[in-house]
């Protein structure tokens, strides 16, 4: 049974968040990142999202933290969730997926530190370089995690609904993708 609800996955700086908000402000939905619940995790415990995803590694209780308040959005409705794994956690949910080149993604991240707190705080980066190692260090962890504790690969294309190059479609396409797209796979 489908649910009128959206998962946003993608890589890192591929605009989840934006896109996130863009469709829930275009259909009238409400949104939850769990990107930003998890640095809000981080900066409660004084360690930026990087240190919180190695700690992850050993500490199961932290993903589990994360997921069981995805699991809790199940029997939500009218939601846009971005994260990593809410397409696993609600299969019926519409699940896209953003694609975008890492070098792009970089760029993407530290303009937006300039100007998002919660990121500044949580990433403690500060020029181009330690972001592109930070990207790939908290993409291997996550991919390392997710792969043992629920045997998934959130990164596979198979998963989604929608994949979208955010490097070749600004904001406002990708919103109106989605949102088009949404609709037809709620009719079918």
């Amino acid at each position: 049974m489908k649910k009128q609800i959206i998962t946003i996955n993608g890589f890192p700086g591929s605009g989840k968040s934006s896109t996130a908000e863009g469709v829930a402000n275009t259909l009238g939905f409400t949104r939850f990142s769990s990107g930003d619940f998890f640095r809000q995790v981080g900066v409660d415990l004084g360690i930026s999202v990087n240190e919180l995803n190695i700690r992850a590694e050993t500490e199961k209780d932290i993903d589990v933290m994360v997921d069981d308040k995805l699991r809790g959005l199940r029997d939500s409705s009218d939601i846009v969730i971005d994260s990593r794994t809410a397409y696993h956690w609600i299969p019926e949910s519409f699940k896209v997926y953003l694609e975008l080149p890492p070098e792009i993604a970089k760029e993407r991240i530290l303009k937006n530190l300039k100007t998002n707190k919660l990121r500044q705080e949580s990433e403690q980066a500060e020029d181009e370089e330690q972001v592109y190692k930070s990207i790939l260090e908290r993409l291997e962890s996550e991919q390392k995690r997710y792969l043992d504790l629920y045997n998934i690969d959130n990164t596979n294309k198979e998963n989604y609904d929608l994949v979208i190059d955010t490097n070749k479609n600004n904001l406002e396409e990708v919103v109106g993708m989605i949102v088009s797209e949404y609709k037809k796979w709620l009719e079918k």
